[in-house]
């Protein structure tokens, strides 16, 4: 009878990937990771040196008390690492009052009884001068929101999961894997790993793992922007919130204060449909012109030199829902995520919650939403 190494494998150490391994290390499990090239790493999904936490989420209410839990939970990961992973800033959610970014942010508000507060336009400028928004626009303030630093949440998580035992491998491609009574082996070039069970959170890779399966993902360009303001006392985290900004009708562009690089920006689904392996990861000319005049118009005093531009992937579910759920042949393999360009913020809930999966316990958080099935 064959031995098994492991108790679970996870394939991909991005966001997903690094919390499923932190969570299941400390429960003492025997784990194996394993991931095409060394994390963090800037080709898939969990780079861009920070991004949002935010709680009144317009895009759906049932997402609310899973956000809720992974505050709590990246809570408790720095104070178990002594990583500075998060800051809160506050976040407006700012447009028209009858669009879907506003009416959406204060659905979920009143439905879980957040404390936040309808601001004007007037009351933007006033407290926050680096945004100039249409006097028609009005914003939703939500305290709690914030900036978590994606490069060193990764790299806190797979340090908390090695030191607990788990065995990590880079550089790695999983070319190929198979399922019998004794559990899962996963094939790459150099050797073979089995596990009793195993977690497949390779993002832009999935469909490469999971070629009969038929999901219907959708890989999409995301372009982010760095600004050097031009007023950079209005611009800090003590001065500039995170917010997202809807300037025409389901058009979205977001900001993350400069912590130290400049003034993050880019527009939220509007990114050409690629591949992981065939994407363009040069910003061009004429992308950075766009932004530049959605800055120029929108955030005026942060309108000066662009400094920097880098490429990441959404992985699209048609829904815009994660995937969280068995593999619908195999209960001893979970899919993680898709998390279609909305998913970093809630990577310690979903880890949390693929150990659950992984282990045949009741997650914390209600899962019916993300499962694989409302597809076929």
């Amino acid at each position: 009878m064959r031995m098994t190494s492991y108790d679970v494998a996870i394939v991909g150490l991005g966001a997903m990937g690094s919390a499923a391994a932190w969570q299941l290390s400390a429960r003492g499990l025997r784990v194996l990771g394993l991931d095409r090239h060394t994390p963090p790493h800037h080709f898939g999904s969990s780079h861009g040196h920070a991004r949002i936490i935010r709680e009144a989420y317009f895009e759906h209410p049932q997402y609310v008390p899973f956000v809720q839990r992974a505050y709590r939970l990246w809570d408790s990961l720095a104070a178990a690492t002594g990583a500075d992973l998060m800051r809160r800033t506050g976040g407006l959610m700012i447009g028209r009052e009858d669009g879907p970014l506003v009416t959406g942010a204060r659905t979920s508000a009143q439905l879980h009884h957040l404390p936040c507060e309808l601001w004007s336009a007037a009351d933007v400028s006033e407290r926050v001068p680096a945004l100039s928004p249409d006097a028609e626009m009005v914003a939703l303030w939500e305290p709690r929101a914030g900036v978590l630093v994606p490069e060193r949440a990764v790299d806190a998580m797979l340090g908390a999961a090695r030191a607990a035992g788990t065995e990590l491998v880079y550089d790695t491609v999983v070319t190929g894997w198979t399922a019998d009574r004794d559990g899962v082996t996963l094939a790459t070039r150099t050797q073979d790993f089995h596990a009793a069970r195993a977690i497949f959170a390779a993002g832009p890779w999935m469909t490469d793992l999971l070629p009969t399966l038929g999901l219907p993902l959708a890989i999409e360009r995301a372009v982010q922007h760095w600004f050097r303001p031009t007023a950079p006392a209005l611009c800090g985290p003590d001065r500039l919130p995170i917010f997202m900004l809807e300037y025409e009708h389901d058009r979205l562009m977001y900001g993350l204060p400069d912590t130290g690089r400049g003034v993050k920006v880019a527009t939220h689904h509007q990114g050409e449909r690629t591949t992981a392996d065939t994407v363009r990861r040069q910003v061009d000319e004429h992308e950075r012109f766009d932004m530049q005049a959605l800055v120029d118009r929108w955030l005026p005093q942060v309108a000066g030199p662009l400094t920097e531009g880098t490429v990441c992937l959404y992985t699209n579910t048609p829904d815009h829902d994660f995937i969280l759920d068995y593999h619908p042949a195999d209960r001893r393999i979970v899919l993680a995520s898709p998390c279609s360009g909305h998913g970093f913020k809630f990577a310690t809930a979903v880890g949390e919650a693929l150990a659950d999966l992984v282990t045949d316990r009741e997650p914390a958080v209600d899962l019916s939403p993300f499962r694989v099935e409302r597809f076929w």
